[in-house]
C-alpha cells in the first residue's frame, strides 16, 4: 500500500508541475508539485527497504534428544 501511496504522490505531484497553468494566490503549484514528488519518491523508497528488511528473517531449528537414562521422560 505504501508504495501505491508513494506512486500517487508523484502522478499528483507531476500534474500540478507540469501539467497546471492556474495560479493561486500566495501558493506556487510547481514547487508544491516539487515538493510532493519528492515525498512520493522518499515514501516509495523507505517502503521497499522494509519489505526487503522483513523478508530477512533467520529462522532457527532445534531438535530434542531423549536421555535413555532418564527415568521420568
Amino acid at each position: 500500500m505504501s508504495i501505491g501511496f508513494g506512486i500517487f504522490l508523484i502522478a499528483l505531484g507531476a500534474i500540478l508541475s507540469f501539467a497546471v497553468k492556474d495560479a493561486l494566490p500566495g501558493v506556487d503549484l510547481t514547487m508544491v508539485g516539487y515538493i510532493l514528488m519528492a515525498a512520493g519518491l522518499v515514501t516509495s523508497l523507505v517502503s521497499v527497504v522494509m519489505m526487503n528488511r522483513s523478508r530477512a528473517v533467520v529462522s532457527r531449528r532445534t531438535t530434542t534428544v531423549e536421555d535413555p537414562r532418564d527415568p521420568y521422560a
